[in-house]
């Protein structure tokens, strides 16, 4: 049977297996019985989710297989993945559930998990709760029939989550600025507009109407064409694009540039370098992050590690060298002194401040950064044998590698949550970028596509 965690919690189809109410069901039984402490009662779990129409029902099915060991529920609903994680943390509970596929289309859903302290699982829990799942061992553990769980609301989940982020910036923070939101359609589509709002800036939002299919649609983080056009027609000084489940921001500069993670990394290291906050001195990205960021962190004398694809390996990363600021060129952010997890958010927020800090607006900002063309391809393959044992792909990334030499670089790696291979290279010029990288691609979905 295939492993069930990827890189970001299970995900997959909703309805499908291992999306299915069935599974979380037995997802709510495993958590409830890994986090049972039977010094303090019963188990307490935090349950929030995206706007995906199949949130219900696995919210629902989460809840049944929770209560059956006799645990709590305790549903914040809609509400951004770093919120629950800041609840979660917050109030003494024993985990902390959130239903949602990020970025992916509607008709994807997951499930990822929190700790008591906000941090998400490591590969070694996960794996015994994938354990606890596969070997139908739950089925097997003892219940006590006259004592199910109870089903709480947490109804100002919401507002202590906006509390949480204006703990972090002064009052009136965003006054005299004009901000164009994208809310995706997805979680953030309450909390961020009240959010920036009360910081005194002038706000219009767009895509904050979810119907449950549209989240993702056309917009967000992934697709910030619409965004553009209205930063520039309101002449507003800086769009926010957060995806689906809110643990990401892509921004619009006022010039309309699309700025990406690996830019909001160099813009707030040097931030936050200059005020004496960048513990360490080092900067934690992944293998996947623009050559450019390196350069600049190199150029501003800030030390620069690279960690595997997904933010727990950039978490971990952090942890170990004491670093404080990390993410992806996705737009997923930890700061490490204000949250336990990505934040799109909160780093909108740093993003603001190293503009206010500096009195110059994000065009000029950005400067700070060279980007390397890029290109990414996605291929749909049948399976996933390790690169290495297809002949015909390692020779394909053998003769780019060596055309490019040292002015440019080949990454190819699968998706941890979806059926794909990823093939990202940079290269001196978009076009000879964009010409080996489909040779690579039209290789993999020759053979294994």
């Amino acid at each position: 049977m295939d492993k069930l965690f990827g890189t970001d919690g299970i995900r997959g189809l909703a309805n499908e297996y291992p999306m299915t109410s069935e599974m979380a069901m037995k997802v709510g039984r495993a958590v409830a019985y890994f986090f049972n402490r039977k010094e303090k009662g019963s188990p307490k779990i935090i349950i929030g989710k995206d706007t995906r129409i199949s949130g219900y029902m696995l919210e629902y099915a989460l809840v049944s297989g929770i209560c059956s060991m006799g645990a709590d529920a305790y549903l914040a609903g809609v509400l951004p993945t770093p919120g629950i994680a800041y609840i979660t943390a917050s109030t003494d509970a024993d985990a902390g559930i959130v239903i949602s596929a990020s970025h992916n289309p509607f008709y994807d859903n997951g499930i990822k998990i929190f700790k008591r302290d906000g941090f998400k699982l490591s590969d070694e829990k996960e794996a015994e709760i994938e354990k606890i799942l596969l070997s139908d061992e739950i089925s097997s553990i003892s219940r006590n029939t006259r004592m199910t769980g109870g089903v709480y609301r947490i109804d100002d989940a919401g507002q202590n989550y906006i509390d949480f982020l204006l703990s972090k910036v002064p009052e009136n923070f965003c006054q005299g600025l004009k901000i164009i939101i994208d809310c995706s359609n997805g979680a953030t589509y309450k909390v961020a507009p009240e959010l920036f709002v009360r910081l005194g800036a002038e706000v219009e939002t767009l895509f904050n109407n979810p119907d449950g299919k549209n989240i993702n649609e056309n917009c967000g983080s992934e697709n910030t064409s619409e965004l553009k056009k209205i930063v520039l027609e309101r002449r507003a000084d800086i769009g926010l694009a957060f995806d689906g489940d809110g643990d990401r921001l892509i921004a619009v500069d006022e010039e309309g540039n699309i700025i990406t993670g690996d830019q909001i990394l160099a813009i707030c290291a040097k931030s936050m370098k200059k005020k004496d906050q960048l513990k360490s001195n080092t900067v934690v990205s992944t293998v996947m992050s623009n050559m450019g960021l390196g350069i600049a962190l190199e150029d501003m004398g800030i030390k620069h590690i690279k960690a595997k694809v997904g933010d727990r390996y950039v978490l971990e990363s952090m942890i170990h060298s004491g670093a404080v600021l990390g993410g992806e060129d996705s737009g997923h952010m930890i700061f490490l002194d204000h949250q336990t997890t990505g934040d799109g958010i909160l780093t909108a927020l740093k993003l603001i401040e190293a503009l206010k800090n500096d009195s110059k607006p994000l065009s000029e900002h950005i400067k700070i950064m060279n980007v390397f063309p890029q290109v990414l391809i996605n291929v749909e393959v049948k399976n996933k044998p390790d690169i290495s044992s297809v002949p015909q792909i390692t020779e394909a990334i053998k003769a780019v590698e060596k055309n490019l030499e040292e002015k440019g670089r080949v990454l190819v790696r699968y998706s941890g949550t979806q059926p794909l291979c990823r093939v990202m290279i940079e290269g001196p010029t978009r076009k000879i970028t964009e010409k080996y990288c489909q040779e690579i691609a039209d290789k993999i979905k020759e053979q294994i596509g």
